[in-house]
């Protein structure tokens, strides 16, 4: 199974990235050295597909942000609305992703039909020369790792003989179906970043640049500040935060204090990243679910970040957890899966390693990462933190 599964990922990225290879031939790759240290935005996912409406967001949010995202599909699946929105953005001055989904669906079992009115890796090669540094790159796909524990549309493996079988599937499909972009990373210098709820340290193992952990519903900021850093920081890449749904109704998000208190402390613990989430098509205001409320949080924290540079990254993991190779659990509670495929109850780990991980949170809070046993980098561990705790041994 091992060795089919193998080949087939091969082959899949064969397919994919070989008609890109002209590409490379053009193109050099821009050096980043000015970018900022720190990048906070909000993210049109609006699903009016408003070209105005996403400028107006850009005009209001413009002075007190450094960093847009642009995910609405009825913009990014048009060229003309995308250019329109990239000269926007640009011309306030903002960074900017452009968020892009695989590039085909398949209609029948023999016919695929291209999502979008032109070639995305095309355009990313434009953009990187039109734009320059302000374009950062591609929010490739969104919440794989969530999509694979709740069984959602976008799930990588359905079925695997054990959890080994699913995290290298996982990562192999995951790899395969974002390689179109990936191959516009090799050639253009882009960034590639996801936002997530979980399997963080697989989303990076599969190819991610960033992930942005998500601050949601009732969800613990410090044990998925604990998943996702420590995932970063091991495997040496960048993370942050993406601040979203709280309720399913008004008021959607959290309050504009309970707001800037989640971006201090995504600020404090390092996040290079912190994007506020901004969806429905509403008449609840007048630019999504974000209120005034927010803007004004945001406007605080921004001259904060401002006047507090020193800040950031104060908080620092000084000790992890290193959870058993492929241990694809999902962390919202005792009861739940793993790999969106088995019941809690089918490991008889999950208990143990649910009550450890709690009672370091109680213990440690921020200042814990939880990561993996990982043959490639369990060199890794032992450099970033002055303590480790094991799964499989009783804690004190």
């Amino acid at each position: 199974m091992k060795r089919s599964t193998l080949l087939f990922c091969f082959i899949l990225i064969m397919i994919i990235v070989s008609p890109l290879f002209l590409v490379a031939l053009n193109v050099g790759i821009d050096e980043q050295d000015s970018d900022p240290d720190f990048f906070l935005g909000v993210e049109y996912a609006i699903d009016n597909h408003s070209v105005e409406g996403c400028k107006a967001l850009v005009d209001r949010v413009k002075n007190f942000t450094n960093v847009f995202v642009v995910d609405s599909v009825g913009i990014t699946f048009d060229i003309n609305n995308l250019n329109e929105v990239c000269d926007y953005v640009y011309d306030a001055g903002l960074y900017f992703y452009v968020f892009f989904i695989s590039l085909v669906y398949y209609e029948s079992e023999n016919t695929y039909i291209l999502r979008y009115n032109y070639y995305p890796h095309m355009w990313i090669a434009d953009a990187k020369e039109k734009y320059g540094d302000k374009f950062l790159g591609a929010y490739a796909m969104d919440e794989p790792g969530g999509n694979q524990l709740d069984a959602g549309s976008f799930q990588m493996v359905t079925e695997a003989v054990n959890q080994s079988e699913a995290a290298e599937t996982f990562v192999c499909l995951l790899n395969g179906h974002f390689g179109y972009y990936s191959y516009a990373r090799e050639c253009e210098g882009i960034t590639l970043l996801t936002s997530d709820y979980g399997l963080y340290w697989y989303d990076y193992k599969a190819g991610y640049d960033i992930v942005l952990a998500e601050f949601a519903w009732n969800h613990s900021r410090p044990l998925h500040v604990a998943l996702c850093r420590g995932a970063a920081n091991v495997q040496n890449k960048d993370w942050g935060v993406m601040v979203t749904w709280t309720y399913d109704g008004p008021p959607y998000l959290v309050s504009g204090d309970e707001l800037y208190d989640d971006l201090i402390s995504a600020y404090h613990n390092g996040a290079k990243y912190v994007v506020i989430f901004d969806h429905p098509n509403t008449d609840y205001s007048e630019y999504g679910i974000l209120t005034e409320e927010h803007f004004d949080a945001i406007e605080k924290f921004w001259n904060y970040v401002n006047d507090n540079p020193s800040k950031h990254g104060t908080v620092k993991a000084t000790v992890a957890y290193v959870l058993p190779e492929n241990f694809g659990f999902g962390f919202r509670s005792v009861d739940d899966n793993i790999w969106g495929l088995w019941s809690a109850d089918t490991d008889e780990r999950v208990e143990k390693i649910w009550s450890d991980v709690n009672q370091l949170l109680e213990e440690y809070g921020f200042r814990l990462d939880i990561v993996y046993s990982d043959p490639e980098f369990n060199d890794s561990l032992q450099q970033h933190y002055d303590e480790l705790f094991f799964w499989n041994e009783t804690l004190n």
